[in-house]
């Protein structure tokens, strides 16, 4: 909703999310990855804001689905790859994320890792040709879901890893690091400013006690009813398709014989993604890089459905035994969201509710690893004008525009004053009296905007500008974009050569 309003702005690409914490503001744009939420800004454009998440659902879930029977397609026929393609989209995990936790840019994540998988096992054909559409995946985890590009990255290295080690191609791995580096590069634009800001907000909040890994492990208790009743959920999900993998994958030996180096990579990734569920891999999730912002280890649910998708349906080809199976899936869901836990309670009435808050310019509560560093969101006062005085005296304001990254106003006053803001205070904020830059401070406790003016009438133009880091990572993008170009017209070039031509010729 802040998209599609900002888009009207003609804003093409948010950086400050205007209505958050009752329209003072926070960085939300800056540190949360753009596609989910341009994905929801378009299907919201389109369509009532209460079909948005219905539709958005629907093309994460088919495009998972598609991806998948792409990956299945490679060793099985087209009936058992539907099926595969089916499951992977209604997978039990897919359920908890959309029913229990709304996380939807994770679910859109989703649909890369099949074609992730699919990448690494095309490498004996495509050789260096990989490295583009590896990158091009790498790029779209990161710029759909950080804890999911982590585990993308990871993934990554393990299978491509275990793919050159038995094809004895070491090669592989350099392929594999460039599309690692190049997928980075061409999501510099967000990357790069959402690294180098993160001293300026709260980020450490995404750790807090009952988000940090220790605390979310497979059947882990905390001081907290309401953490351990949904632990208790997806813990219950993830215990029965970790049994369920185990055994598929000592049964899946038809795969086994047409691809043992697939099987093998499958395998391996499907039992990385279990381990890491339990509380005696924590040193690895203490000690790797960055692996301990994936925040939620049963996030390796993602990665293990892929792996436990593709040997089910290698394994078990008796569709009665297929609709058992799915069946007895159904019934844990149903089991847990009886017994357990109910899912979420949102439904269309507060979608609307949502929405009028952000045409009345009321704002919504916010997020808080989001809100500006030093500011407290609980503090402030959701009846605040736009602009007063700090000491409380009475100032003339008229305010002209008041837009997401512009606020014009001229104020007159008696005497010098100090004037607060209905702002968090963040560094890309710059404030101008008449034409000239001005100091700004941040208010103590709430860290609203304040400045001074002298007795007189004044205008002021307040502006969130280009910081250098945007800049840098815009550059690195476009530079980034520009290698991927080029490389496609050396490929191109290279394939009609009479040499590349006649190899084909003998590979055909």
């Amino acid at each position: 909703m802040e998209v599609a309003n900002q888009w009207r702005q003609g804003i093409i690409y948010p950086s400050w999310a205007e209505f958050a914490h009752w329209s003072y503001g926070e960085a939300r744009f800056l540190f949360y990855p753009p596609a989910s939420w341009t994905l929801g800004a378009l299907v919201g454009s389109l369509l009532p804001w209460k079909m948005a998440s219905g539709t958005y659902i629907w093309c994460s879930l088919t495009a998972s689905g598609c991806f998948m029977f792409l990956l299945a397609r490679r060793w099985l026929n087209r009936a058992d790859a539907i099926f595969a393609s089916i499951l992977y989209a209604a997978n039990p995990y897919y359920i908890v994320v959309i029913y229990w936790r709304s996380a939807l840019a994770e679910l859109l994540a989703g649909c890369l890792l099949p074609l992730l998988a699919l990448m690494i096992f095309r490498a004996k054909e495509d050789g260096r040709r990989m490295v583009l559409p590896l990158s091009l995946i790498v790029a779209a985890a990161w710029l759909t879901n950080a804890p999911s590009a982590v585990m993308v990255n990871y993934s990554l290295a393990l299978l491509i890893t275990i793919v050159a080690f038995s094809q004895k191609r070491p090669q592989l791995l350099l392929y594999g690091a460039a599309a690692v580096l190049m997928g980075a590069a061409l999501a510099g634009f967000y990357l790069i400013p959402a690294v180098y800001e993160e001293k300026w907000v709260n980020i450490a909040e995404v750790l807090v006690p009952g988000l940090r890994p220790q605390d979310n492990f497979l059947f882990t208790s905390i001081n907290d009813p309401d953490h351990n009743r949904f632990n208790q959920v997806v813990s219950i999900v993830g215990a029965t398709e970790v049994a369920l993998f185990v055994v598929v994958a000592c049964l899946s030996r038809k795969l086994q014989k047409k691809d043992r180096i697939a099987w093998w990579a499958i395998s391996v990734w499907g039992v990385a993604a279990a381990l890491l569920m339990l509380p005696l891999t924590n040193p690895l999730w203490q000690h790797l890089p960055k692996l301990r912002f994936v925040q939620l280890p049963w996030r390796w649910l993602l990665c293990l459905n892929v792996a436990f998708t593709l040997l089910f349906t290698v394994a078990c080809r008796r569709w009665l035994v297929r609709a058992f199976v799915c069946l007895s899936l159904f019934l844990v869901l149903w089991g847990v969201w009886h017994y357990v836990q109910p899912p979420w309670w949102d439904n269309a009435a507060d979608i609307q509710e949502l929405h009028d808050f952000i045409e009345d310019g009321g704002g919504y509560e916010g997020t808080d690893e989001y809100v500006p560093a030093g500011a407290d969101p609980s503090d402030v006062d959701k009846d605040a004008p736009q602009v007063s005085a700090v000491s409380g005296d009475q100032v003339t304001i008229r305010v002209q525009k008041w837009t997401t990254q512009t606020k014009e106003f001229t104020v007159e006053t008696a005497k010098a004053q100090g004037l607060r803001l209905r702002l968090f205070n963040y560094p890309a904020w710059k404030v101008d009296v008449d034409g000239k830059r001005s100091a700004t401070q941040s208010q103590a406790g709430t860290g609203e905007i304040v400045f001074s003016v002298g007795a007189g009438h004044h205008s002021v133009q307040v502006q969130f500008v280009p910081t250098s880091d945007r800049r840098i990572g815009g550059c690195i993008s476009v530079v980034a974009g520009a290698g991927v170009i080029i490389f496609l017209v050396f490929l191109a070039k290279r394939a009609k050569s009479p040499v590349e031509l006649a190899r084909k010729d003998l590979e055909y």
